[in-house]
């Protein structure tokens, strides 16, 4: 199930195979997921900060993409699409978490993102431990807005498809992200 890391997925590819599930066939979806499982996780894990909650949002987001097939353009670029898709599930479920004080956001961490900067040394552990927790201080637009431009090297134009937002204002969150992460890590600089 592991997309092959020599050859990424084109956008000419993607939007084919968008065509192809529109038109109902389910082959494609699957191998749509196949290209897009792990960066749509690694999304949605870097905002909710949960594993688990990452593999089901992660399944959920190719749900919608199925149930949503219509609504996507011809024209659009499917990466910013489906990270789309995956950014409201992953903010629905945060909402959810803040609605109910008496499980804390902490109760759903379970340190998944450590395994995934390679740290071996009890520092670069810190290091790691010290970045996943500003990221995940940061209010949730300035987190989603830097996690796709930091980890998924989206354009601020895809951001802004991504997150319902324009490329200005994403510039915006972006540049503050930046400035808090820069003072909350600033032992590490």
């Amino acid at each position: 199930m592991e997309a092959s890391l020599d050859a990424a997925p084109t956008p000419g590819e993607d939007s084919e195979l968008m065509r192809r599930v529109q038109a109902g066939d389910e082959a494609a979806l699957g191998e749509l997921m196949r290209r897009w499982e792990r960066p749509v996780k690694a999304v949605i894990g870097r905002l909710v900060l949960n594993a688990r909650e990452a593999e089901d949002l992660a399944q959920e987001t190719f749900v919608r993409v199925w149930q949503q097939r219509d609504r996507f353009r011809a024209d659009a670029a499917f990466r910013p699409w489906v990270f789309a898709i995956a950014v409201n599930l992953a903010r629905n479920r945060l909402r959810w978490w803040r609605s109910r004080p008496e499980v804390g956001l902490d109760a759903w961490t379970d340190g998944a993102a450590d395994g995934a900067t390679g740290a071996t040394s009890a520092e670069g552990a810190e290091r790691a431990r010290a970045v996943r927790d500003a990221i995940a201080a940061l209010p949730t637009d300035l987190r989603e807005a830097i996690v796709l431009a930091e980890y998924e090297q989206l354009s601020h134009a895809e951001i802004a498809e991504a997150v319902g937002a324009t490329p200005k204002a994403v510039e915006n969150r972006v540049a503050r992200a930046r400035a808090k992460l820069r003072t909350a890590l600033a032992r590490w600089l």
